[in-house]
């Protein structure tokens, strides 16, 4: 039998069905997620928990929440246990520290993290599982089997090339070892629309590889291509098809980039002019 998250509350002497498990989630906003805002400005990440909207009230009524943070690898990190409790409405004039928007009138909540649960800030990893969509859950009814426990917190390691998935909104709140492999590479990459599921196949070779080439299209929301000018801006998906060896030529890059277009048919049935 795999442990689960529920023992390590039953460690804190927390009964589980005292809390509330949260996942927070949600695309980047001005270059930051909400892993690179809790990872880089704690309090402010604190601040956006306690902000949440009347309609949410039932399902976070506990003394305790769990908190879980997806990172770029869209694993599911445990970032503390908090005592919790709602301590009225937002004032005039506040504002989301996250996404920037008006938030008065909402429910704020006060939340202190629990201290026995310090040590294991950033260190415990769980299979939230196929529910995703809910994204806050009653401990006691979720055993959330634990698949990681590291010593010290530490980025998760690049994934590897072919293994990258990532929006053209969250380059920014990379980990700065994976924005240096993908500097460091060239070669074939897919853009996914996520509006339209319309795929467009690229190929970078310039001097900042794969990531050069993104930064380009997350800048102006076409990085000078014809069809994606005459197209909405677009939240891309990003990946990588192939990697080409450094000392290909760009007419080598390009050759193979040809090749993955007649595959997928994009010129055809997707974003490919040429």
């Amino acid at each position: 039998m795999s442990l689960t998250f529920n023992a390590v509350l039953e460690s804190y002497r927390i009964d589980p069905r005292q809390v509330r498990l949260l996942r927070h989630q949600n695309g980047a906003v001005k270059g930051r997620t909400l892993y690179s805002l809790w990872r880089d400005d704690h309090a402010s990440f604190v601040a956006y928990q306690n902000i949440q909207t009347s309609q949410n009230r039932s399902r976070l009524a506990s003394p305790f929440w769990a908190a879980f943070v997806v990172t770029p690898a869209q694993s599911n990190l445990f970032v503390g246990l908090y005592e919790v409790e709602r301590i009225g409405e937002c004032p005039i004039g506040a504002v989301d520290p996250f996404k920037l928007h008006d938030v008065a009138g909402s429910d704020l909540y006060r939340s202190e993290l629990f201290k026995a649960s310090e040590a294991d800030v950033g260190r415990i990893f769980i299979d939230w599982g196929p529910g995703t969509r809910t994204w806050a859950q009653k401990a006691a009814d979720q055993p959330k089997p634990i698949v990681e426990i590291t010593r010290v917190f530490k980025e998760e390691e690049f994934p590897g090339y072919t293994r990258f998935i990532a929006r053209l909104s969250g380059l920014g709140a990379l980990p700065p070892s994976w924005l240096t492999a993908l500097r460091a590479a060239k070669g074939v990459y897919l853009l996914t629309c996520p509006d339209t599921k319309e795929q467009y196949v690229g190929s970078a070779y310039g001097e900042d590889g794969f990531l050069g080439r993104w930064l380009a299209y997350a800048r102006d929301g076409h990085g000078g291509n014809v069809v994606l000018k005459s197209r909405d801006r677009s939240d891309y998906q990003v990946s990588i098809l192939e990697v080409c060896g450094s000392a290909a030529s760009p007419e080598e890059v390009i050759g193979v980039e040809g090749l993955w277009k007649a595959k997928l048919q994009t010129r055809e049935m997707g974003l490919n002019g040429n």
